[in-house]
């Protein structure tokens, strides 16, 4: 008993410095997108899913427990309740972006840790899930070149240039329990946390001597909210049924501590930049808030217990109410829908091992709180993935690798406008360890 106890209690351990870890390396992580879009709101919205269910489009609201291993979807706590082992889920992420308009194009590669999450049971109906992973992500680099004067005698060539980098983490805890046959609730209390940090430049082109100026802004967020969900069930027979669900996450406000610094500089002939000639504004740690808003995800699942399911989810999003210190940002409410499936040909096969493999694929389609131009800016992708079962180390450990690829466009080159194309390639390892919190008896 004194060994078993050991050996669980190492096991937290490793669980422990595993999420001191990632949350460090989130807390300190810079740019890891190139997008223009993130300049809008609190940049690129990540959404609180794993792998798994990326690769069925994202689909995860009435997504409960397709076969007997256990998979963690914080996004509906009330799954929580179908988890009867201890369930740890690691993996990072990494994405091709191509930007492109009607002259110009441009790629870049990011890569990153994405996650660390784990499930326990706590009763034979009830569980618990704590974890920590990105929330969204700032990340740019982009400049608008113009003239400005009214005649050619006073006309000049100006860039203004765009920066920005950082993004909001979100650490969580929930729980998720079953009342009677049928019927799931659960909730989480999450904590927010992050850095924002962007700069505008107006620089003078072949103008050495020339005044440029920089705006440069510091966001430093922090908060709490809370999200929260529910399933239904009805059953077919022993292993087919319909599940429904609802989740949703409350509006909250969040602590903004921003510092903003406008300086004026020069170049020289080369373009190298002189130190500061000029401080014009200086503000540090000012107190503010930033409203976030309430959201909506419905969705049903139909499936055959350790063989395959097909679910479709829709989301609401209220970011019309989405304001920074009192200010509204004059972003637009959101919709959005996904598909996806998941198929296994033989949970059970033991001559085959592709039998085993889980195979999924989706379809997602939203309408982001982003208007350019009098036009909405929006995203679709296509995704597909793998869950592909590994060689038990111990006895009662199961593990599996989950293998994702989403190929996606927001936005569109018409009108002058910009169009974003990425591939996003997800890795996590799921292990299902039913002796982490198993209780020994005396012989």
């Amino acid at each position: 008993m004194k060994l078993s106890l050991h050996k669980m209690y190492i096991k937290s351990k490793y669980l422990l410095c595993a999420c001191l870890v990632l949350m460090g390396t989130l807390v300190n992580a810079q740019v890891t997108i190139q997008s223009p879009y993130s300049k809008f709101g609190i940049g690129n919205l990540k959404g609180t899913l794993l792998p798994q269910l990326r690769a069925m489009g994202g689909i995860s609201t009435a997504v409960f427990k397709p076969n007997y291993f256990n998979n963690i979807h914080m996004q509906n706590p009330a799954s929580y309740a179908g988890i009867n082992t201890a369930t740890l889920d690691m993996g990072m992420s990494g994405g091709f972006n191509w930007l492109a308009n009607q002259s110009q194009t441009e790629n870049s590669f990011n890569a990153a840790l994405s996650h660390v999450a784990m499930a326990f049971n706590v009763s034979p109906k009830s569980g618990m899930s704590f974890g920590v992973m990105p929330h969204s992500q700032l990340g740019y680099n982009f400049k608008n070149s113009t003239t400005i004067g009214t005649n050619p005698t006073n006309t000049k060539n100006v860039d203004y240039k765009y920066i920005g980098e950082g993004g909001v983490n979100k650490a969580y805890i929930g729980y998720g329990v079953q009342l009677g046959d049928h019927f799931r609730v659960g909730a989480n209390l999450e904590y927010l946390f992050g850095k924002l940090e962007e700069s505008r430049s107006t620089e003078f082109i072949n103008d050495p001597g020339s005044l440029n100026s920089r705006d440069q802004q510091k966001n430093s967020i922090s908060g709490t909210s809370f999200s929260y969900g529910l399933q239904y069930d009805y059953r077919f027979d022993t292993k087919t049924s319909l599940v429904i669900g609802y989740s949703g996450s409350s509006s909250s406000t969040l602590n903004s501590q921003k510092s903003q610094t406008l300086t004026q500089y020069t170049k020289d002939d080369l373009g190298n930049e002189f130190t500061a000639s000029d401080t014009l504004l200086f503000i540090e740690n000012n107190a503010s808030s930033i409203k976030m808003p309430l959201i909506h995800n419905f969705g049903v699942v139909l499936q055959k217990d350790n063989k395959w399911l097909v679910g479709l989810d829709y989301r609401l999003g209220r970011w019309a109410n989405f304001n920074v210190g009192g200010v509204n940002e004059g972003l637009q409410n959101t919709h959005g829908f996904s598909v996806g499936s998941q198929f296994t040909p033989d949970v059970n096969s033991i001559n085959s091992y592709f039998k085993r493999i889980d195979y999924r694929v989706g379809f997602q389609y939203d309408k982001t709180y982003i208007q350019m131009a009098g036009k909405d800016i929006n995203q679709m992708a296509i995704t597909a993935g793998v869950g592909l079962p590994l060689s038990s180390l111990a006895r009662g450990a199961f593990y599996k690798m989950n293998i994702t690829a989403e190929l996606g466009q927001r936005g569109t080159i018409a009108n002058g406008l910009l169009q974003e194309r990425y591939l996003n390639l997800h890795l996590s390892f799921t292990l299902n360890d039913g002796s982490w919190f198993r209780r020994f008896k005396f012989d």
